[in-house]
């Protein structure tokens, strides 16, 4: 599960209990990841907070398949595979189309972005958030000023940075206490988005 002591669902108590219940998914399963902050549930707070408002919320205009495969682009290069899994289970679902979503796959894999089945303006925003995630101190203006050039406006700017920044926690966090998978249902994600303290995992 992780490297440090966890508390599991039914031994929990208190806020932790109560935050539990707002992040399950079927059959009271809790994410690893939101385990992994069961010694801190502050922090847990503070992560769905987070991941609600810049993945799930109605104030954005990306669709959220994009997100989510910015996500899985970004886990990919920082070599975190378990939101990798995680959040291309997320993105089929949302894309339904299982071809195309194998294809953006196996480019991202394959650090080959621009052979993925996407839109100039798509690609664009991957070439940003590549660098944001591993070369944060050579960002500059022109790496907004091309995806403006691409067609992206500045609150879906701002979307795509805070997603990229979002993944780049999420991932340090995972790697950091050696989440795995073990035991997570794949793909669920807060999905009642008009509901920003809604977090059951559906």
């Amino acid at each position: 599960m992780s490297w440090i002591r966890t508390i599991p669902f039914e031994q929990a108590t208190g806020k932790l209990k109560k935050l539990y219940a707002r992040v399950t998914g079927p059959d009271n399963n809790v994410d690893n990841i939101m385990m992994a902050h069961s010694l801190r549930p502050h922090s847990m707070e503070g992560h769905m907070v987070l991941y609600k408002n810049v993945l799930h919320h109605t104030g954005n205009t990306i669709p959220k398949w994009f997100l989510e495969t910015l996500g899985v682009w970004v886990s990919e290069r920082n070599g975190c595979d378990y939101c990798v899994r995680h959040h291309f289970a997320g993105l089929q679902r949302l894309l339904g189309d299982e071809a195309r979503g194998q294809a953006i796959l196996a480019a991202i894999r394959h650090n080959t972005p621009s052979q993925a089945p996407l839109d100039a303006r798509e690609q664009a925003a991957m070439v940003y958030a590549a660098k944001l995630a591993r070369t944060p101190e050579d960002m500059e203006q022109a790496d907004v000023i091309a995806l403006r050039d691409a067609g992206w406006g500045d609150g879906e700017i701002l979307e795509i940075n805070q997603v990229t920044a979002y993944f780049c926690y999420a991932n340090r966090t995972v790697l950091g206490l050696g989440c795995s998978t073990a035991g997570d249902v794949l793909g669920l994600s807060p999905n009642k988005s008009e509901d920003p303290d809604d977090w059951g995992h559906s």
